[in-house]
């Protein structure tokens, strides 16, 4: 502490410190009404805190110049008034800002308050204690939003945990909310492996990454995967088929290097933030069926490890490989899908399918083109002929299930 601050302080000039204690405070508080809109603007409750802090400061001034000794801590003195959620109403700037003003109208009043001959070190000491108070005030901020982050992020875990446990709802929209998830048109999820750092580091860089995309992203280190659950506007993520877009992949590739190395499964889209806890089981299902097929791309799309993951056992993509594809085939007479097996079974070729139907191969060629209407798949690419034979196979699986004993 400086010289001058532990200097003994003249007792009569603090007594008219101390009797001036009221008028000063509310002579500060006139000119923040006078200074400052924002001020002005604030709840009334959060005024009256402010005010509070205020007197406490001038109050916690006298005390000190009457003891530059005491130990006493500045921010408890001044800022233990408050309740915590000042520091979120009041930004740090503003708080400079009213000691600025509080200084200022202490230091006005020196010639009046210090005794004849004491007005050079009362002024040497409002502004040494100024410049202690900005200090704390600077230490009580980062320390609020230390804690502040701390929660947040155990907040974002708590909430991206529950949309995988199924158990969203208005509550879970609520907390995102709080964690800056604006209201959006379109979601989807994507899991990876979790890289090297802390938790922190990579949380922070997806964040990063989406706002610069503008969009939103909800994520969580759940031990060695990394689940990220991204919102935006209709049209960022979507193609107007209710699709994953260009724009949504683009998106996703520029966030796959914030995940360790392996694959990067982008999970369907749904239609609002309750929803994308299917997006992610199905991410997170394609992420462990993924090592199947060495040569996805990354980042890969759920539905195109529907094979991989039906044979993983997942019961979602067996169902709609049977429901959606299978079932299609079906509605739409046997002729497709007796077509279909016979170009599997003579491993792509138009004439052998032709020869064991006993049709034209214009006729094997056109129904092999309905197939790829109704199912979404292409016969002839071989990623697309796996995922329809593994159809057909779960299909008359689950026929035979379905079958009565005998039948």
């Amino acid at each position: 502490m400086p010289a001058a601050a532990a200097t003994p302080r003249p007792a009569a000039t603090a007594a008219r410190l101390e009797r001036q204690i009221g008028a000063l405070a509310t002579a500060a508080v006139a000119r923040m009404e006078a200074t400052l809109p924002w001020y002005g603007a604030m709840p009334a409750e959060d005024r009256s805190w402010v005010n509070l802090v205020a007197q406490a400061g001038i109050a916690a001034f006298v005390d000190w110049f009457r003891d530059p000794r005491s130990d006493r801590a500045i921010s408890a003195d001044v800022f233990g008034t408050a309740p915590r959620e000042l520091a979120r109403a009041v930004t740090l700037q503003q708080t400079v800002e009213l000691v600025r003003v509080t200084i200022a109208v202490v230091e006005e009043g020196i010639e009046q308050l210090a005794e004849p001959g004491d007005q050079a070190l009362l002024r040497e000491s409002v502004l040494h204690y100024s410049r202690e108070v900005a200090f704390a005030a600077a230490q009580v901020y980062a320390q609020a939003a230390e804690a502040r982050g701390a929660w947040d992020a155990r907040l974002e875990a708590l909430v991206v945990d529950a949309l995988l446990r199924a158990e969203a709802d208005e509550a879970v929209r609520s907390r995102a909310a709080a964690l800056g998830w604006r209201a959006t048109d379109a979601a989807l999820a994507v899991v990876g492996t979790t890289p090297a750092g802390e938790p922190e580091a990579v949380i922070d860089e997806v964040h990063r990454a989406a706002r610069a995309a503008g969009a939103d992203a909800l994520a969580a280190v759940q031990g060695e995967r990394l689940v990220v659950v991204l919102g935006a506007p209709a049209g960022v993520l979507d193609d107007p088929r209710d699709q994953i877009g260009a724009g949504g992949l683009s998106l996703v590739r520029r966030l796959s290097p914030a995940f360790g190395p392996g694959p990067v499964v982008v999970g369907p889209l749904v239609a609002d933030l309750l929803g994308a806890g299917d997006s992610a089981r199905a991410a997170l299902a394609g992420l462990q069926a993924a090592p199947a097929w060495p040569g996805a791309p990354r980042p890969v799309l759920a539905t195109e490890l529907l094979p991989e993951r039906a044979l993983a056992g997942d019961t979602d993509a067996r169902r709609t490989l049977v429901e959606g594809t299978y079932a299609a085939l079906a509605a739409a007479g046997p002729a497709l899908g007796e077509t279909l097996a016979a170009y599997l079974e003579h491993a792509g070729s138009l004439e052998g399918a032709a020869r064991m139907l006993f049709v034209h191969p214009n006729t094997v060629r056109y129904r092999l083109r309905r197939v790829a209407e109704l199912t979404g798949y292409a016969p002839a690419e071989p990623r697309d002929a796996f995922a329809l034979r593994l159809a057909l196979a779960l299909g008359r699986l689950a026929e035979a299930d379905e079958a009565p004993p005998g039948g």
